[in-house]
């Protein structure tokens, strides 16, 4: 008599697969997938799509998975396990979109947090203008939530004049909601933006803090897939998401000769955690 029994359903962690570049210095990439989407209460999936050579100050080298073994990677995750969101990362090659994009297409009703990874923290371009065109045509009008700095978002919306019109352009290329960081401004504060249904939904401001990070932005994509894994609304899961990745970025440490890396485990601290917890309320 076999001794296997099913979960109980209604205890299991909501799953999020995340299509994600494997970063050997641990700040971005799928480990922070992992470590946020955990941190959040939920079960990451992880599909590699890109190889790196990377450090905490730049990446070297990047080295695409080859399109249909990336294909067989997701298709045994969302063949087996209830998928509740999807948050796509570093890419690659057109090749990797254009399998993402095949991945997507037979799962319509999986929400999908985009974060489009452009440049490196130091500054290396690591997608070409053919990638941002594919990720344009291909996944945008699959995409649920697009989540650029600012200059992401310019070279995304490379005709519009203001932040406003790269949003409004944005959604017009397909994506159904769009939210633009200020990490990237020259402000005292960082002004987050989000927009959905051709209008302005939600400003979030936060305290600029004084360094530069490693996977910052990897951090707030997956919190909001996360959030929205677990049946938040979107505007919730976009606000608790910042919360968690400023606390990350605030609690940060500098590991190695170049950027700070978030620390998404600082909730294991008692005293930071309850600082986190008065920020959400």
């Amino acid at each position: 008599m076999s001794s296997h029994t099913e979960p109980d359903q209604e205890w299991l962690s909501p799953i999020v697969l995340c299509f994600s570049g494997l970063d050997p210095s641990g700040g971005a990439g799928i480990s922070a997938d992992i470590e946020a989407i955990a941190s959040l209460g939920c079960h990451c999936a992880p599909i590699i799509t890109t190889l790196t050579a990377q450090d905490s100050s730049d990446v070297k080298d990047i080295q695409p998975v080859e399109s249909t073994f990336l294909i067989s990677q997701a298709r045994a995750i969302l063949e087996d396990m209830p998928v509740k969101a999807i948050k796509i990362g570093l890419l690659g090659s057109v090749a990797v979109i254009e399998a993402i994009h095949t991945v997507l297409r037979d799962y319509p009703n999986i929400p999908v947090i985009l974060d489009p990874v452009l440049v490196s923290g130091g500054g290396t371009h690591i997608s070409s203008q053919e990638i941002i065109a594919a990720m344009v045509n291909l996944l945008l009008p699959q995409t649920t939530l697009i989540t650029p700095n600012t200059n992401e978002a310019q070279a995304i919306a490379a005709q519009a004049d203001t932040i406003d019109a790269c949003a409004y352009e944005m959604m017009e290329m397909g994506s159904e909601y769009v939210l633009i960081t200020g990490t990237h401004d020259d402000s005292d504060k960082v002004l987050n933006r989000l927009w959905g249904h051709n209008r302005s939904l939600l400003d979030c401001e936060w305290e600029r803090l004084p360094n530069e990070y490693h996977g910052s932005g990897c951090v707030l994509a997956a919190g909001i897939a996360a959030g929205i894994a677990q049946g938040m609304n979107l505007q919730s899961a976009v606000r608790e998401a910042q919360a968690f990745t400023w606390h990350s970025l605030k609690n940060g440490q500098r590991l190695g000769m170049g950027q700070v890396i978030p620390n998404r485990l600082f909730w294991t601290n008692t005293e930071k955690a309850n600082d986190w917890r008065r920020s959400t309320n």
